[in-house]
């Protein structure tokens, strides 16, 4: 069996002048980054504004092994089925960091047949985003320290500096905390250190942006320590936030690459699910909506954490609304967050997750609250079953199994992802909505849950 690596350097590409082009996107409308990558430009997304808006999926997971579950699979593997089915299909997903790149985790980009290419591209650099943001948020900490030294006209207590320097690599032990301000004259120390790149405010604002405008507003409103008064002391105060939305201009706008089957995917920000929304850029998805059918995202982390926020921030704040949510499961995560087995990364897998127990007491109360979360957001949940190939098909006679494992065990039909989504995926989205948005659009207004959206279910969902 060949590797990831080999499938991804073994892909026929098209250049990325003709992969816009199958969506719409003009010649004069991109920054080329090579032959394989792009960036587009934001005027796009005003000369669609009239045009409808496609249909929008989201695809999750429950909570996940450390070594994920396959959900970036699943995301691009819809969206190349729905390639396959002749429907005009964007996928967009998360640049990754290059912390994970080189730790454990390793590449965001897919696997097997299911990836975005050139997958070292993806992977490294891509266009320099990660590197905009890291520059502008090191630029606001160097005039944090350089405002202290000429006089500290804002009279900024040192010690409620929150704003810390980032670096896009896994380096804690080396320049996690780290003492800041012990030389020259005018010498403030304090205890401060370095983030990776990607838990940056700054890679988090980039994500919800909505314009040039809009992302200098949102910077200028970074909050970095408190004077000795205790009142906020902000990006604006200090005079940095221009400077840091010139740096992040470019970085701004959508970067266009390609699966493995040459549908268009739109790679743009980073934020981690964990101390941010974990989802990638509204602006991204408003220009994906506009140019296809369907446009397949993905939020961060599990169901409990990043759909969590893409339906309570990023939905909100930019005025999005999903038709259907796609949940992966795996039979080895519901075993252990059911107590069977612990994965330790590094080492190999224990047997107990290997080997087929189907009677074992999987966790199953787990994988029925994340379906529970985009119900209660009145919006339909699909099934998104992965099999490894060292997991054997194979139903269990005994008579207390958990009713839902069977169907978690592969079916037929999932060796054709054409038909897969043809059930679970293209069928419900057939169904009349609401076109009223389920949350208000304003952060500022009351955040009403509205559940008229559906008009019928023609069969249940439950896994």
């Amino acid at each position: 069996m060949k590797s990831d690596l080999e499938i991804a350097q073994a892909a026929e590409m098209r250049p990325i002048v003709e992969i816009a082009e199958s969506v719409g996107i003009a010649e004069e409308e991109l920054d080329f980054y090579g032959k394989w990558k792009a960036k587009v430009h934001l005027s796009l997304l005003e000369r669609l504004k009239d045009r409808p808006s496609g249909k929008y999926i989201d695809v999750t997971a429950i909570t996940p092994t450390p070594l994920g579950e396959g959900k970036t699979v699943t995301t691009i593997g819809v969206s190349q089925a729905l390639g396959v089915l002749g429907k005009k299909v964007v996928t967009c997903i998360r640049q990754p960091s290059l912390g994970p790149v080189f730790g454990i985790k390793g590449g965001a980009a897919g696997g097997g047949h299911s990836q975005v290419v050139p997958m070292e591209d993806f992977n490294l650099h891509l266009t320099g985003d990660v590197h905009a943001v890291s520059i502008a948020n090191n630029l606001l900490a160097a005039m944090i320290d350089a405002h202290l030294k000429h006089g500290n006209r804002l009279n900024i207590d040192a010690q409620t500096i929150s704003w810390r320097r980032v670096i896009d690599l896994n380096d804690k032990w080396g320049v996690y905390n780290i003492v800041s301000g012990l030389g020259g004259e005018r010498r403030v120390p304090r205890e401060t250190g370095f983030d990776i790149s990607v838990a940056s405010e700054v890679m988090a604002i980039l994500a919800l942006a909505a314009s040039l405008d809009d992302l200098r507003q949102r910077l200028g409103r970074i909050i970095v320590a408190e004077t000795y008064n205790g009142e906020p002391v902000t990006a604006e105060d200090l005079k940095a936030a221009g400077a840091m939305c010139v740096l992040m201009k470019d970085a701004l706008m959508p970067n266009l690459m390609q699966t493995l089957e040459n549908t268009p995917v739109f790679v743009h920000a980073g934020p981690f699910a964990n101390i941010a929304h974990g989802n990638s850029s509204i602006i991204a998805d408003q220009i994906a909506l506009k140019l296809a059918d369907y446009v397949v995202t993905e939020s961060g982390f599990g169901a409990d954490c990043g759909m969590e926020k893409f339906f309570n921030i990023k939905c909100r704040i930019g005025g999005l609304v999903p038709n259907c949510v796609v949940i992966v499961a795996t039979v080895r995560a519901l075993k252990m967050h059911g107590g069977v087995g612990t994965v330790r990364p590094g080492r190999a897998l224990p047997k107990e997750l290997i080997e087929e127990n189907l009677p074992a007491d999987y966790h199953y109360l787990h994988l029925e609250r994340s379906r529970q979360i985009p119900r209660e957001e009145s919006t339909p949940v699909m099934p998104g079953p992965a099999r490894f190939l060292a997991m054997k098909r194979k139903r269990s006679k005994e008579k207390n199994s958990p009713r839902f494992s069977h169907r978690l065990s592969p079916r037929p039909f999932l060796t054709d992802c054409r038909r897969v989504v043809e059930f679970w995926i293209l069928t419900p989205l057939q169904w009349e909505r609401d076109s009223t948005p389920f949350r208000s659009a304003s952060p500022s207004q009351p955040t009403e849950i509205r559940t008229k959206g559906l008009k019928r279910l023609p069969f249940s969902f439950g896994i």
